[in-house]
């Protein structure tokens, strides 16, 4: 088995994953990618590679349904920077930052052992069960009942 998947579009538009000898859908593509599958896509009847306009059609799906990752204004921006001088420049920043953020979430990810906002949630919910407790304690040593207590019969001698 080679180390990267072939998946060859043929002119009916059909995808058709040679590994497991089967036409496959965007879907399928798009679970390669989940799975961090090596793949290159090529077209059948010129082998040029077109693996990133699949990669694009399957963000554009993705854009279409549900809440999208790209604004408006940000997509202008980045149509901008296209045929600029900075172009290459952009492209490793942005793949680099990538890079970057993709290692940071599997780092949280090892260290928590499951999703960085879950993990974020739970500390959350000890702090404010803490505050709550240290703010209760406060109030009984000034006196002053809390929740459902009632009031001791001794503070009466004050008066």
């Amino acid at each position: 088995m080679s180390s990267e998947r072939i998946i060859k579009k043929y002119p009916n538009r059909r995808l058709y994953d040679t590994e497991v000898s089967r036409y496959i859908t965007l879907a399928d593509v798009r679970n390669l990618v989940m799975g961090s599958a090596r793949f290159r896509v090529v077209d059948a009847a010129n082998d040029a590679d077109i693996t990133r306009s699949i990669l694009l059609q399957i963000m554009l799906e993705e854009e279409t349904g549900g809440e999208p990752l790209f604004s408006a204004t940000m997509l202008a921006q980045i149509i901008r920077f296209y045929g600029g001088t900075v172009q290459g420049v952009f492209a490793r920043y942005l793949e680099s930052s990538l890079d970057l953020f993709a290692q940071q979430q599997k780092q949280l990810t090892d260290a928590w052992g499951d999703s960085p906002l879950d993990a974020v949630t739970r500390m959350t919910k000890r702090n404010m069960d803490l505050w709550s407790e240290l703010q209760d304690e406060f109030m009984r040593a000034a006196g002053i009942p809390v929740g459902g207590e009632r009031p001791d019969d001794n503070d009466d001698d004050d008066q």
